[in-house]
């Protein structure tokens, strides 16, 4: 094949190769552990893309620098289809704010089709009397700085900061290494609230552990129906959530997007997958390209604000 390349001239040439793509197999450039659940969701999807592609596809762990390591080695890879990320949206904002040297720019990736979304809870312990966003809020209000919450991303964080500023509220944010710590002294009344993600929450509703009381976005989610959202609980204005497109490096040819993007979609719209991200604590999101570009040139606005709100330094 080489060689008959190296014979055709210049259009033709890219042309052919083109046509032949995928040739070899497909890398997935994950910014997390292995193991972990963005892992899950990148060999879930890695797997779903072989069938689809008739080619290997290759799940490459790349964590570090809140997922901008991955994102750097995207931006600087070829663009010819091989090396993709499904990473996007809230990855990319927060990267690009909170770091002094992220390692790329908006410029250097495509976000092509969106794949999933996931939300953030506010959640009380079980045993605890209010029932509703709207108790919470005057229950905060009525402790001023004595109330206090947990929380152990950034996310959460962003979230939780949004709620107080327009509630105004005095309440003390408490760090935590992972959100399963918090849950003894939110149990014990020594937090009011934590805000966590959906994929912890669900199980934890299920055990009887903690309450949801509200979503962090601007719609319910698909798994957790019966959780309103904060918008809805009286705190208009909240629309914040993780959420990923398939990314390639910038000038990637429409030979390969093309067809990626009509690969993920076909992924996203299977039963399976909406099912699969259910049971993980996140939904399904069906968004195009022009879609996926237009929000995320809008959330790297969006996060210069929220990690000013939250008081979050750039790194």
């Amino acid at each position: 094949m080489l060689i008959t390349a190296l014979a055709i001239s210049g259009d033709t040439a890219t042309s052919y190769a083109q046509e032949q793509y995928p040739a070899r197999e497909i890398h997935l450039i994950c910014g997390f552990a292995a193991g972990g659940g963005a892992d899950v969701m990148y060999r879930y999807f890695a797997e779903k893309l072989r069938v689809l592609s008739g080619k290997p596809v290759i799940v490459e762990n790349k964590p570090g620098a809140q997922g901008a390591l991955a994102l750097t080695q995207l931006a600087k890879s070829k663009p010819d289809g091989y090396t993709v990320s499904l990473n996007g949206g809230t990855g990319v904002a927060s990267a690009l704010q909170r770091l002094k040297a992220p390692g790329f720019e908006l410029k250097d990736v495509d976000s092509l089709t969106g794949i999933l979304e996931q939300s953030w809870v506010l959640v009380v312990s079980a045993d605890s009397p209010l029932k509703t966003l709207s108790e919470l809020t005057a229950h905060l209000k009525a402790k001023g700085s004595k109330a206090s919450y947990g929380t152990a991303t950034t996310v959460g964080t962003v979230v939780a900061e949004r709620y107080k500023a327009i509630a105004q509220l005095e309440a003390v944010q408490v760090n935590y290494k992972t959100i399963a710590d918090s849950l003894n002294d939110l149990a014990s009344g020594s937090l009011d609230f934590v805000m966590a993600d959906t994929g912890f929450t669900l199980g934890q509703v299920s055990r009887g552990t903690v309450r949801a009381l509200a979503l962090s976005t601007a719609r319910r989610a698909q798994f957790m129906p019966g959780v309103p959202t904060i918008g809805e609980g009286g705190i208009p204005g909240i629309d914040v959530s993780v959420w990923w497109s398939v990314l390639v490096p910038a000038g990637t040819p429409t030979a390969a997007t093309d067809k990626l993007d009509g690969w993920f979609a076909e992924i996203a719209r299977m039963p399976e997958t909406a099912k699969f991200l259910a049971n993980n604590g996140v939904d399904v999101l069906i968004a195009t390209p022009a879609q996926t570009k237009a929000r995320q040139e809008q959330d790297v606005k969006n996060w210069a604000e929220h990690l000013r709100l939250a008081k979050i330094e750039p790194m």
